[in-house]
């Protein structure tokens, strides 16, 4: 069996069970696109979309197209700001979650 299908159904298996594991996945991905990796933070989407609503059931809930979900967090994808907000607020909603930034300030060394 192949690695990744491997990867894939762990991660579904522990998202089912462990709210606090999916809650840091959804958050590592947020963090992810606000530090400017927006590869990183699509693989993070795309697998806590797979592990826990499913692109069709989103799809739905956002009204939109459940191929352009797939393609928008693929690899060569580019989610439109509004697109990727609408997406991140479902799944917070789903999540019972809110995620906030906060500034932090930087210490010059030296």
């Amino acid at each position: 069996m192949p690695l990744s299908r491997n990867f894939k159904e762990t991660v579904k298996a522990r998202a089912e069970r462990d709210p606090e594991f999916r809650a840091a996945l959804l958050g590592e991905a947020v963090e992810a696109f606000i530090a400017g990796e927006a590869d990183v933070g699509k693989v993070l989407i795309r697998d806590y979309i797979n592990a826990t609503v499913g692109f069709e059931n989103l799809g739905q809930a956002v009204k939109i197209d459940p191929k352009n979900l797939m393609r928008m967090f693929g690899p060569r994808g580019n989610p439109q700001l509004m697109n990727l907000s609408t997406v991140l607020r479902e799944l917070e909603r789903r999540e019972g979650l809110r995620f906030r930034v906060e500034p932090e300030r930087l210490r010059l060394v030296g």
